[in-house]
This record gives structure tokens, C-alpha cells and sequence, in this order.
């Protein structure tokens, strides 16, 4: 497959999960893909695994240096036609239990992190004549929960950033989207991968929660990873500013038993 034939990619937060799918992914329809993370064991092997089109580089994606340091890598590649702004990280506390550090410490991840990928790939993608920046915001980007203040928070964020980005850009054809994730089996949402438990596929109990929702099941990386490779891809080239639900339904409402259904 060739979808991404001749395009350099950087992707952050990618030696696993989601991360890690969508490299894959990109790899298999012809990408380079720099993979970013500070998991460099994680990374490293990861890279390896994926063969000569794959690079690891550590990337901390709260300082611009880092940033400086990977999107010159690409361009040693011989440029950079895509970003994907994934690394983030989760904060479960009540407003009244999460203090100003730790609320900081999730905007400067999720948030700052992305802003600054976004400003350090402009040029590089300017010199390439365009390119695809490709946010992955949350379902939590479009509505909220309790206990998940700072997390909500950036994730809204992050649609924000990209409709303005989308808009400084678009006269240089980068284009720039979110992608909202519903719940994916990642080790954000499984504890058992967490804690290094060899639960690698989804169980009954994983599905449990979703039993209500329109797909009732949970999602995998892989369907996240599909949606990014879309807006990756040529095929996305009039779609800029706008956000792509791969949620299972979970947006559009709940199924209740006692109203009727089919």
C-alpha cells in the first residue's frame, strides 16, 4: 500500500499505544516515521521492529529544544509532510483535590506540548510546500466529565489551537484537524497493561462500560490509527479546522432500556 508513498511523518507519544498503531500504520502505506517519546527502551525497540523506515528519537515535548532537535531530524530525511501531536498524558482528581502544579503539569503535555510542535514544524512544512498536522484531542474535547477537569481542559484546547492554526496555515496548504478518540484499549484506559499484565486484547469486562454506547464495545489503537492516516493521506486535502469523531457513537448519545429500539 502506498497512501503515504515519499511522506516523512513525525508522531510523539509513539512507542506505545495509539502512538505506536499509527506509526505502524504509516509505516505499512509508506511513510518514514520519526518516532517521538521519552520511553526510549519503549521507542527504540519499537523502531527496530518496524524496519528501515522507522526512527526513534527522544522528544520531550515540553521543551523547544527537543522539538528543534527532531523536526531537523525529519528534514535530514529529507523533510517533514505530517505531524501528529499524541503525546498526553491523564490527571483523574476532583477539582477540589487537583492543585495548580498538577493541573500545570497535564497543560504543559497535552497542551503547551502540542502548540509547541505546531510552531517548530511550520517551517519545515512551508519549505516541503504543505503538510498535515493532526492533533488527537479526546472525546473530552467535546464534552466533559467529573474528575477529569485538567485533562478536559486541554483536550477542548486543543480544538481551539487547531481551528486557529488551520486558519494562519491554510494559505501555505498545511492543513491542521483534531481527532477525538472515544475509549480505546490503551494502557490509559486498561490497568492490567498498566501494570504490565499480559492483557493485550480487549475482555468481556472492557466492553462492559460501552454496553450502552451505539458500538458496544471498546475501541482499539488501530481505528484510531486509521482516521490519522486518512487525514495523513492526499485524500484529506480540503479538510482543515474541523474535528473526526472515532468514538464508537459515544458523541451522539447513549442507548436506554426503557425507551424502545430496534
Amino acid at each position: 500500500m502506498s497512501r503515504l508513498k515519499n511522506k516523512i511523518a513525525i508522531i510523539t507519544g509513539a512507542a506505545q499505544g495509539m502512538g505506536a498503531a499509527t506509526a505502524r500504520r504509516f509505516i505499512e502505506e509508506g511513510a518514514t516515521v520519526v518516532i517521538a517519546d521519552i520511553l526510549d527502551d519503549k521507542g527504540e525497540s519499537l523502531a527496530a521492529s518496524l524496519g528501515e523506515r522507522a526512527h526513534y528519537q527522544h522528544c520531550d515535548v515540553r521543551r523547544e529544544a527537543d522539538w528543534q532537535a527532531i523536526v531537523s531530524y525529519a528534514e535530514s530525511l529529507g523533510g517533514l509532510n505530517v505531524l501528529v501531536n499524541n503525546a498526553g498524558i491523564l490527571h483523574v482528581g476532583a477539582i477540589a483535590d487537583t492543585d495548580g502544579e498538577a493541573y500545570m503539569k497535564v497543560v504543559s503535555i497535552n497542551q503547551l506540548g502540542c502548540y509547541l510542535g505546531i510552531r517548530a514544524a511550520m517551517p519545515a512544512m512551508k519549505k516541503a510546500g504543505g503538510g498535515s498536522i493532526i492533533n488527537i484531542s479526546s472525546i473530552d474535547g467535546l464534552q466533559a466529565k467529573n474528575g477529569l477537569s485538567a485533562y478536559v481542559s486541554t483536550k477542548w484546547a486543543l480544538r481551539g489551537l487547531s481551528k486557529s492554526a488551520a486558519i494562519e496555515l491554510g494559505p501555505y496548504n498545511i492543513r491542521v484537524n483534531t481527532v477525538h478518540p472515544g475509549g480505546i484499549f490503551t494502557a490509559m484506559h486498561n490497568v492490567d497493561q498498566q501494570e504490565g499484565g499480559s492483557h493485550s486484547a480487549p475482555s468481556d469486562a472492557d466492553n462492559a462500560f460501552y454496553s450502552h454506547h451505539p458500538l458496544p464495545r471498546v475501541g482499539l489503537p488501530e481505528e484510531v490509527a486509521n482516521m490519522s492516516l486518512f487525514l495523513a493521506s492526499d485524500e484529506s486535502s480540503y479538510s482543515t479546522g474541523s474535528e473526526f469523531i472515532v468514538d464508537g457513537g459515544w458523541n451522539a448519545g447513549m442507548r436506554l432500556d426503557l425507551l424502545p429500539t430496534s
